[in-house]
């Protein structure tokens, strides 16, 4: 019960890693907003928890900056404060080079990357008040260069430099800020059909080593040591959850 009368936020709470996110720390006593597009689904996770309040379900477009802005007033004024934030939403795209247009390439920059700047400094007053903290969800793609990943890979590598900043930024201000970076999870967003013309066996060069995608509670586990007090003085890391497979 390490976030017993703790107020979380999580984005992406529909699905995945959020869903997973979301069951942990309802199990560890926290009290939770969760955002999510996909409102009705964020409602179904809601109602499924066993968590010691109802959580507060917010709609909110990640793509948007005036919605990721609007997402965070109206979770203070529903909850009072936060006391950490976990930026999970996203989305996957990739493909080979030639294949990117304009379009895809801003819509993974907007989703993954801005969106996180925006919720973050509309969420930091609050956490500053509090002493709180943030986790972001990066990738293993945050940490080296995989194979048809361009956009996305440049985007969670700039999750980790914002992490890092942001932890410098406010470390004196006791809000500690750092970022988990899984291989392949087995969600909706990491399960689909290969695009066409990929060299699998130049994409598997870059897979975990133990050889298989992990579970999104692996990764909600990381996020609820991240965000206690367990971990108290962890500021500016970017984790890897990825077996190995950024070790060499």
């Amino acid at each position: 019960m390490r976030y017993r009368e703790k107020i979380v936020i999580v984005t992406g709470a529909a699905s995945g890693i959020g869903k997973a996110t979301a069951q942990r720390l309802a199990q560890e006593g926290a009290t939770l907003v969760l955002g999510d597009l996909n409102e009705d689904g964020a409602r179904a996770v809601a109602d499924m928890l066993d968590a010691p309040t109802k959580p507060v379900v917010i709609g909110f477009d990640a793509g948007d900056p005036a919605s990721c802005r609007g997402f965070i007033s109206a979770a203070a004024e529903a909850v009072g404060r936060i006391d950490m934030l976990c930026n999970i939403a996203g989305i996957m795209d990739w493909g080979p080079l030639a294949q990117f247009g304009e379009e895809r390439w801003e819509r993974m920059m907007r989703v993954n990357l801005s969106s996180i700047f925006y919720v973050c400094q509309a969420a930091m007053p609050h956490l500053v008040q509090t002493k709180g903290n943030i986790v972001n969800i990066s990738s293993a793609a945050g940490l080296v260069g995989i194979a048809y990943t361009t956009a996305y890979c440049a985007a969670k590598h700039g999750v980790i430099g914002l992490t890092k900043s942001l932890a410098i930024e406010f470390a004196s201000a006791g809000v500690r800020v750092n970022a988990i970076c899984p291989t392949g999870v087995k969600t909706p967003m990491s399960t689909g059909v290969l695009p066409e013309g990929v060299d699998v066996a130049l994409l598997m060069r870059n897979a975990s080593k133990m050889g298989d995608l992990i579970e999104a509670e692996e990764v909600a586990g990381a996020i609820a040591y991240l965000g206690s007090e367990d971990a108290r003085t962890v500021s500016g890391i970017a984790l890897p959850v990825d077996g190995a497979q950024t070790a060499g």
